[in-house]
């Protein structure tokens, strides 16, 4: 973005900033029209050859209200080689999702109606869309609570196009490595030994009744191990796996997380029996948990 635009920027205020940024990405995308018009001709038989098949190519959905957004961020995601749907809003984003494969929803937070938030718990209640939120403000609360939610990145506005492009990428490489759920996310309890774990109510509760408190770190690792039973994970895996690259997970602190569970539900924690350390680094749940 030039010096003229970023100037303007400052300028405005965050409604104006957002259509200025869109109205930047559209004349990008007219000029890259323009550049491939004029290159086309006698290339253009063996470019349509060589040309990916449509339905190979990442499928993004587009969730935003705003139309001067929505639109031409969708235009520039198909120049860079994606597929791209839009939608207005949460209503008409779960039709989307019921009749296509999705492979990555970029969502805005807010939004009349039903939230981004809202849409966000519903997609990682139900599938494993990776999720990257949008949103107007970039405080702290805003993204911890949408990493919470589930999302697995986010981007304030206003953005560059580029950094978006470069985000879902990242995204959907990060995603696509990762081992898939053999537990279906929707149970609401999940046993294990002498424990079972309440997801709706977050809560673990022994053979006595009483419920042992977990932080939401522990919550979250020890579903994600729950859910891929017999799996060695490392720890970049894990700390994907619980959003934890933004919010209150990092590194080492994996292995912190795993000792305090492990003081929690191991009968000896020095010899865990459910969850065991891989050599060469990570962790693995050690047997198969019964989805109720």
């Amino acid at each position: 973005m030039n010096g003229a635009i970023q100037s303007l920027l400052r300028r405005k205020s965050l409604p104006e900033q957002n259509v200025i940024v869109a109205k930047f990405a559209a004349n990008m995308s007219l000029q890259t029209l323009r550049q491939k018009t004029n290159c086309t001709g006698a290339t253009q038989g063996t470019h349509s050859a060589g040309m990916i098949k449509e339905d190979t190519k990442p499928h993004i959905l587009v969730v935003e209200d705003a139309r001067d957004i929505r639109e031409p961020l969708a235009r520039y995601l198909r120049e860079q080689g994606y597929r791209a749907t839009t939608a207005a809003d949460a209503v008409a984003a779960r039709k989307v999702m019921k009749g296509s494969a999705i492979d990555l929803v970029v969502l805005d937070i807010m939004m009349p109606g039903e939230d981004g938030l809202s849409l966000c718990r519903y997609i990682r209640e139900t599938s494993q869309i990776p999720v990257i939120l949008l949103t107007a403000r970039g405080e702290e609360v805003d993204r911890i609570i949408g990493l919470e939610m589930g999302a697995d990145d986010y981007i304030p506005k206003p953005f560059s196009p580029r950094e978006l492009i470069a985000r879902v990428a990242a995204v959907l490489r990060r995603t696509h490595a990762l081992p898939p759920r053999q537990k279906p996310p929707t149970a609401e309890r999940i046993r294990f030994g002498d424990w079972m774990l309440d997801t709706g109510q977050r809560e673990l509760i022994g053979t006595d009744g009483i419920a042992m408190p977990l932080s939401s770190g522990e919550f979250r690792l020890l579903t994600a191990l729950l859910e891929r039973p017999k799996i060695a994970l490392t720890r970049n895996q894990l700390l994907d796996l619980t959003k934890g690259r933004d919010a209150d997970l990092f590194d080492r602190s994996i292995d912190n997380h795993v000792s305090r569970l492990r003081k929690k539900i191991e009968p000896d924690p020095k010899n865990p029996r459910y969850i065991k350390t891989v050599w060469g680094g990570g962790y693995i749940f050690a047997m198969d948990p019964e989805v109720q």
